[in-house]
């Protein structure tokens, strides 16, 4: 978020700004992705060009060739049922390689890490036949697991049954109910997946725990237990936490994670000793001081692609929703300054906005059908990024639809309704955020004066963000190069490497750490 108060542009080089003011929409877009125009002055090009040299390469690696042995099996529609498409290319690939990787260390079992909806949790148990525990910290999301497992469970038996092929039995996923706020809490959860149905349920003991679970894998007390950990986006510390538990854990014999939500990375100031913090892991990262704080981890959460893959009008209406927030973060100082002292999560806006446009414009497509859309705008745009929280608004059922708005997929090749009064959208957001704060809106507070003072600034923020966004793929980068480092650290007892497994276009969080202990009897290429 930017500041107007704050005049941040203005530590940026003069000559980039006002060069970047005159370019199109188009073009902004695609500076996070390292494109640069001819006519921009060289050190901007250097710059932007230097960025993108050091990112990691998101660019979607041919996983057969890194992983021999693996078998992508499109999901039925049973399995897949309730993913929308990002889920299911996610779901597919990632259950594709946690099967390679199990069954090259002989698997006992699969703990799904941040499961969710079970949705990994259910591929793995149903399709690949993996005993398999789904941990999540939602009870909710343990019920709808169990549920949609007991669903598909009933579908494999009718086709068994249908098959005359005789029945076999069916590993349905056990979901536990836990918040993982430590390693050793995960270590706990690995240890009971090795214990008999005879163990009281006293024995495991974990924070908020709902659903003790009794798991009966091992029946051969004398064999050595292999235990995979898999986490499909296990947001912010979790992915360390798997990590750490990874390394320390004897019964972990591999992990496959892909982290997101870097903002909520938690982070300390930098010590002797191991760290416990999410950032930095690895002692080389420690070593030299080295530090992100909360803007950018904020940013690590940009992508690039998502900022290719917007159209103008996307990105002009995204760019308001900053513009907006920006001037609204100028009320809270002038009139609340104790609320921006306490520097309150309020949440996403941009996201949830645009699936309240979706209904709605759903609602007035007969209305909008035949007619010639007319849009005027001022200034170009930013995306908002998948994770981005730091001041922005939050329940989006509160905030009100601006009027002339329509999702990008509706308005391309028309001009869009007119918007004829950007100072009454203002008020709308500002009135909808300080309703979500708690605070009832005053007659005192002068909007209008607010955006006057902030609208002339207005187009400064696209030249500004681009800039900015353009560094998220790199703290990207050093996020999870800090974690690879962090296992290479461990010595040769184990091997790890970073593998873009996803399509970026459909999933931009796409690199997977996977590492696997050394076993002299199952030694095999980790990547």
């Amino acid at each position: 978020m930017i500041e107007f108060q704050d005049r941040l542009w203005e530590n940026v080089d003069a000559e980039w700004i006002e060069c970047l003011r005159r370019e199109s929409v188009q073009n902004l877009l695609l500076i996070p992705s390292g494109a640069v125009q001819d006519q921009w002055p060289t050190s901007l090009k250097e710059f932007i060009l230097k960025i993108r040299s050091m990112v990691f390469c998101q660019e979607q690696a041919d996983i057969n060739m890194a992983l021999p042995g693996l078998q992508t099996i499109s999901l039925n529609t049973v399995l897949a049922q309730g993913m929308n498409v990002k889920k299911k290319h996610e779901v597919e690939i990632l259950s594709a390689v946690t099967n390679t990787v199990a069954n090259s260390i002989r698997a006992d079992a699969i703990l799904d890490v941040g499961a969710g909806q079970g949705y990994l949790a259910q591929v793995l148990a149903f399709q690949y036949q993996h005993p398999v525990i789904a941990i999540d910290a939602c009870s909710h999301h343990g019920r709808v697991t169990d549920a949609r497992a007991e669903r598909i469970k009933k579908y494999y038996t009718s086709q068994m049954i249908k098959s005359e092929s005789g029945m076999r039995s069916l590993n349905v996923p056990k979901t536990i109910t836990c918040r993982v706020l430590s390693i050793d809490t995960l270590k706990t959860l690995v240890e009971t997946s090795l214990i008999g149905d005879d163990v009281e349920q006293s024995m495991l003991k974990v924070e908020n725990q709902e659903d003790q679970g009794k798991l009966h894998w091992l029946s051969d007390a004398n064999k050595k237990p292999s235990i995979v950990l898999a986490g499909l986006h296990a947001c912010g510390d979790l992915s360390v936490t798997m990590l750490k538990t990874f390394v320390e854990c004897k019964d972990v014999k591999a992990v496959v994670s892909l982290g997101c939500c870097y903002n909520l990375l938690s982070e300390e100031m930098i010590k002797d000793g191991e760290s416990q913090f999410g950032f930095p892991m690895s002692h080389a990262v420690r070593s030299i001081g080295l530090s992100l704080g909360k803007s950018a981890r904020d940013l690590a959460c940009q992508s690039a692609e998502r900022w290719r893959s917007l159209d103008m009008h996307a990105g002009i209406h995204n760019f308001e929703l900053h513009a907006f927030r920006a001037a609204f973060q100028m009320v809270l100082s002038k009139y609340y300054p104790e609320i921006v002292m306490s520097t309150p999560s309020i949440g996403r806006k941009g996201k949830a906005l645009r699936r309240r446009h979706q209904r709605r414009s759903a609602e007035s497509q007969l209305h909008l059908k035949g007619s010639t859309c007319h849009m005027r705008h001022n200034f170009p745009s930013v995306v908002p990024s998948e994770s981005e929280t730091d001041g922005i608004l939050g329940s989006m059922s509160e905030i009100q639809t601006l009027p002339g708005e329509i999702p990008s997929n509706e308005r391309a090749g028309c001009e869009v309704i007119k918007s004829d009064d950007k100072l009454s959208h203002f008020e709308n957001f500002c009135q909808s955020g300080l309703s979500h704060l708690g605070i009832k809106h005053s007659q005192d507070i002068n909007l209008q004066g607010i955006w006057k003072e902030a609208e002339p600034f207005a187009d400064l923020v696209g030249p500004y963000w681009s800039l900015r966004a353009a560094l998220g793929p790199l703290l990207e980068t050093l996020i999870i190069l800090d974690r690879l480092l962090f296992l290479q650290e461990q010595g040769s007892a184990l091997e790890a490497c970073l593998l873009p497994i996803f399509d970026p276009k459909i999933s931009p969080r796409n690199v997977a750490i996977i590492a696997k202990k050394i076993d002299k009897d199952l030694r095999s290429s980790c990547c």
